[in-house]
Formats: structure tokens, sequence, C-alpha cells
């Protein structure tokens, strides 16, 4: 982890980068949004960090009492993770990462068609057993909770679209990364 301080030594940001330079205008921009004075603590951010349109992509900041709308939807770490594999550095040469990439697009549904509609491919077409049941009917009744108030008459669809896609990577700017 590495520490900035924000400008004129207000806010910090703890940014979880080892061995990954961050490009020196989203430190700039890191910075800057430490530095607001409603910034809960520090500002975060992950290893995919990069300038973003009023709020740094792979960052995380933590308010009170403000809501920053550029900053919804800035991935907020996008479900970054380090987990340690079977696969060998052999499995990596150029001759063996198309048969990796290809068992992992089996594996993972990614992209979007259909509109994010039900054919869409950033979704699972059958939703494995783990996923329907024990991790969608854990997140089901907060889900179920919030969904009024945020879509209104678009609830049911947005919960279907929500139980696809758990699991995957969707439809946006996501990846996997060995």
């Amino acid at each position: 982890m590495r520490v900035y301080y924000g400008h004129n030594n207000k806010g910090l940001v703890k940014s979880w980068e080892d061995g990954v330079l961050i490009e020196a205008v989203a430190v700039e921009q890191l910075q800057n949004d430490s530095s607001l004075p409603f910034i809960y603590k520090w500002v975060a951010s992950m290893p995919d960090a990069h300038l973003g349109e009023g709020a740094c992509i792979g960052s995380v900041i933590p308010t009170i009492g403000a809501i920053i709308p550029a900053a919804v939807g800035v991935d907020i770490g996008c479900g970054m993770l380090a987990v340690q594999t079977n696969i060998t550095a052999s499995d990596l040469l150029p001759k063996a990462l198309m048969d990796l990439r290809l068992k992992i697009e089996r594996a993972i549904p990614r992209g979007r068609t259909d509109d994010g509609g039900p054919n869409d491919i950033g979704a699972w077409q059958n939703i494995p057993a783990n996923i329907q049941g024990i991790w969608w009917g854990a997140l089901l009744p907060g889900f179920t909770e919030i969904m009024p108030r945020v879509f209104d008459t678009k609830t049911l669809q947005m919960h279907d679209r929500a139980r696809r896609q758990l699991g995957t990577l969707g439809t946006g700017n996501h990846f996997v990364e060995l």
C-alpha cells in the first residue's frame, strides 16, 4: 500500500498499488478528491485506478453528509481480488494463453448484447445452483428492500438482470487479470 497526501496536506489517499504504476493525472485526481472537506478518513484506490470523469476510476470515496454523483459507479473497487491459483508459469506462455483465455471465457459470462435483455451474453442463461441459491438468496432481502426506492416501475426487470449477472463480468468495463 502506498500513501499520498492531499493538497496542502489536507486529506489522505491509501492506494493498493504495489508493483503497479498509477498515472500521475490519476494520483492528482485522487489527491484533489481526498482534500474535499467532507471526506471520511481517506480516499482509497485500487490497482486498476485511472483518470475518470470527476472521480478516479477504481477509487472508493467515502463521505460524511455529502453525495458525489460523479463518484457513484466508478467501479468502487470493482471486485478486485487477489486469488492464488494453480496456474503455473508455463500456463502463461504465449502458446498456452489462448487456451487459458478460452477456458475463462467459457466459464464466466461477459459482454453486452440484446441491450441487456434476456439473451445478453454478460449474464447467465442458466444460473448455476450456488449463485441462484446461496449467493442470490443471501442478497435478496436487502435487494428487495432497496429496489423500489431506486427503480420504481423497473423493479422486476432490474431484479432479473441483477440476479442473472451475479458472479459474471457483466456488461461493463470489467476484466479478469492474471
